[in-house]
């Protein structure tokens, strides 16, 4: 089953989204092809900030910093539940779109989704700092990249059109305003880290749409990231 998935690396429910959805597929014994896609949360952001995660995402989205740190140790919970140590007190956000494009370098060797899964580590478990481009290399170094593809990429404006097609598609054909989203054999859209149950529904009503059925996907009020927040929902 194809499912094609926007997101971004520095986005924790992208990254408990991807584990939520493989846990799943595992579970059920379902062969999925995945398609990933670029979408940044903040393509103006610098290659790191001076401050930290918390204080800068406080005041980002209008809150204390305890109220903050409150919102990342709830994130945390989320993620071990899915095999994810999130180590937000090192989490080093940066500027996200050359690890983008070398997941679209990546793509061209059958390596996008170890891709994705190790920039995801990186940020979320390491703490590096993503947008910085030793980080980068070395993330890319660690899958088995060419390191003279790599230089190559990041010293030139190689798949920038790329990360602009996935963005403009998810921005205008889709109307995608938070991450993670997910599309199920290109016909059933669903948006954010949604419980195990909903994508194991989205699951089975994709594969049953020659069937024709009219069942509807219960999805929720799942976790996303976007310009105006990145949270649980209270109703989680």
């Amino acid at each position: 089953m194809r499912i094609d998935i926007w997101s971004d690396v520095v986005c924790p429910f992208c990254y408990i989204g991807k584990k939520r959805l493989e846990n799943v597929v595992r579970e059920a014994g379902i062969d999925i092809d995945v398609h990933w896609h670029s979408y940044e949360l903040d393509p103006n952001a610098p290659a790191s900030h001076d401050s930290s995660n918390t204080e800068r995402l406080a005041k980002k989205y209008s809150k204390t910093v305890a109220e903050m740190e409150q919102s990342q140790r709830q994130m945390a919970e989320m993620a071990a539940d899915e095999g994810i140590d999130f180590q937000w007190q090192k989490a080093q956000s940066g500027n996200s779109f050359n690890a983008h494009r070398i997941i679209h370098l990546a793509n061209n060797h059958g390596l996008a989704d170890t891709a994705k899964e190790a920039f995801f580590y990186a940020y979320m478990t390491e703490g590096l700092a993503i947008g910085e481009r030793d980080v980068v290399e070395q993330v890319a170094a660690r899958i088995g990249l060419p390191a003279n593809e790599v230089k190559a990429v990041l010293d030139s404006d190689r798949f920038t059109d790329e990360v602009r097609q996935d963005e403009q598609i998810a921005q205008q054909q889709l109307g995608i305003r938070g991450v993670p989203f997910f599309i199920f054999n290109q016909q059933i859209g669903l948006s954010g880290a949604q419980p195990r149950e909903v994508f194991l529904q989205a699951l089975q009503q994709a594969a049953s749409i020659s069937a024709n059925t009219d069942d509807d996907i219960e999805d929720q009020a799942a976790p996303v990231c976007n310009d105006e927040a990145c949270e649980i929902p209270d109703n989680k």
